[in-house]
């Protein structure tokens, strides 16, 4: 009897203990808690940030072509110009003359001109008489020679003269254009943006043609946008992109501008020295590319110059299911390149497999394997073990 008894005490002891374990278990589950998010709905953009310089689209540098004093510079920063606008006066002094030479010495050729073929008529006539005689057996055969070679030299003359008069015709063409260029006109309407000449200054245009001011069309503006060598090959013709200037980033409602990329210039800045790069191979220097993209200004808010913080868009998803990228798991049984979603489900940590779209810096479309809405788990907190994240 006194075996049973102690068989029994050990029994109940022992269905004790798991009871308790069962317990103890079931309550160290209860005080798990989860760092949840929803699942939601909304727009996303996959983007790539620049830095961009404005510019005018179209501009023209005036220079000088000839050299001389500028007598009258009628224009300042900020005119509006009208094409065909006189800009530059030159003191023409030295070119006057110029032509005034060509000129005279064109007439005096002319004379020559007139002298010489009258010379060339008698030739001829003094020609046409030994021949008669000849024929008449009254002329030498000497003076048919001479009045031959007589001909000739007064056509020579003739052509000679015509010659000299093409090249002074020629040189006189030349000195008028200098002549012109004395007053230069505004190739194109727009805004004067920058004068570097002054009254009173002598141009020296003998070596390199002197910039004295330049125009620009401030209606239409482009952007030198600098992308890096890591992102350019996702930029592309078409692709659409924003942009903020410096001057609106304290704003509450800073104004975006918007527009499309026009082109991808093919070769990095600065591959001019490229050769000077190769030389020194240790130097590590980040290699950007220009992309260029236009903005209409007609309002005139955007001046040249200005510093533009760009967004491209390389791709978007409106209305989609959106979680947050931190909730994404690696998920090598269905690939490399493939992730799962830790899910709270009655209570319950489940992981499912997700395809997902576009992406950002903060956030994941989800394409399949979710619902608006469901819970993602973020992170989770044992007693034992703490918050512990779950991400990777």
């Amino acid at each position: 009897m006194k075996s049973k008894a102690v068989k029994r005490r050990w029994a109940f002891a022992l269905v004790a203990v798991l009871v308790l374990g069962a317990l103890a278990a079931q309550a160290g589950r209860s005080s798990e808690q989860f760092e949840t998010v929803a699942v939601e709905q909304g727009d996303i953009r996959a983007t790539v940030a620049a830095v961009g310089t404005l510019k005018p689209s179209r501009y023209v540098d005036v220079g000088a072509q000839v050299s001389g004093q500028i007598t009258a510079l009628p224009v300042a920063p900020g005119d509006q110009l009208e094409q065909g606008q006189l800009l530059v006066e030159i003191d023409p002094s030295v070119q006057q003359a110029s032509v005034d030479a060509g000129r005279a010495s064109l007439a005096a050729y002319r004379a020559q001109l007139a002298e010489q073929q009258a010379q060339l008529v008698l030739a001829r006539q003094q020609l046409t008489r030994q021949r008669q005689l000849e024929r008449q057996q009254a002329s030498r055969q000497e003076d048919i020679q001479i009045a031959q070679a007589n001909l000739a030299t007064a056509q020579a003359r003739v052509a000679h003269v015509q010659a000299q008069m093409e090249q002074t015709q020629a040189t006189l063409k030349a000195d008028e254009a200098r002549l012109g260029y004395t007053r230069i006109y505004a190739p194109m309407s727009g805004t004067v943006i920058g004068v570097q000449a002054r009254e009173g200054q002598t141009l020296n245009a003998t070596y390199q043609t002197p910039t004295i001011l330049r125009i620009a069309d401030l209606g239409t503006m482009t952007v030198w946008t600098s992308v890096s060598e890591a992102d350019i090959r996702r930029i592309k013709p078409g692709m659409a992109v924003t942009f903020t200037t410096l001057g609106e980033q304290g704003e509450t409602q800073a104004r975006q501008w918007q527009a499309t990329v026009r082109q991808v210039l093919p070769a990095p800045e600065g591959s001019a020295q490229e050769e000077t790069a190769a030389a020194a191979p240790s130097a590590t220097k980040a290699i950007m590319y220009t992309v260029l993209f236009d903005v209409d200004n007609k309002d005139g808010a955007l001046m040249p110059q200005m510093t533009a913080q760009v967004l491209f868009e390389i791709d978007r998803a409106d209305q989609a299911l959106l979680v947050p990228l931190a909730a994404l798991r690696p998920d090598p049984q269905r690939g490399p390149d493939a992730f799962k979603v830790p899910v709270l489900e009655q209570g319950k940590l489940q992981e499912k497999p997700v395809s997902l779209g576009v992406r950002n810096r903060h956030q994941v479309q989800v394409v399949e394997g979710l619902a608006n809405e469901e819970q993602v788990v973020l992170a989770v907190v044992t007693p034992e073990r703490g918050w512990r994240w779950l991400q990777w």
